[in-house]
C-alpha cells in the first residue's frame, strides 16, 4: 500500500509566515542584554572595573579575550 503525497508545483503560492515584531521583541531584548553582559565579562572584567575579586573570571574568559582581539597582558 502507497501514500500519495502531494508535490508543490509551479502555480503552488509559497506564503511565509509571519512574525509579529511583538512577539520577537522580548526575545530579541533578552538576547541583546545577554549579549552585553557577556561582552563585559569577556572584555572588561579586571581591574577597576570588576565586579568580582580575584582572577576567576579572568582565567574563565581568557582565551575568549585572545580570540576576540581584547587585550589583557
Amino acid at each position: 500500500m502507497t501514500q500519495h503525497v502531494a508535490q508543490p508545483t509551479a502555480t503552488t503560492p509559497v506564503v511565509p509566515t509571519r512574525l509579529p515584531v511583538r512577539a520577537i521583541a522580548p526575545w530579541a531584548a533578552f538576547a541583546g542584554v545577554l549579549m552585553l553582559i557577556l561582552l563585559y565579562f569577556v572584555g572588561a572584567e579586571q581591574g577597576a572595573t570588576s565586579v568580582f575579586s580575584g582572577t576567576g573570571v579572568h582565567e574563565w574568559v581568557h582565551d575568549a579575550r585572545h580570540l576576540l582581539g581584547f587585550p589583557c597582558h
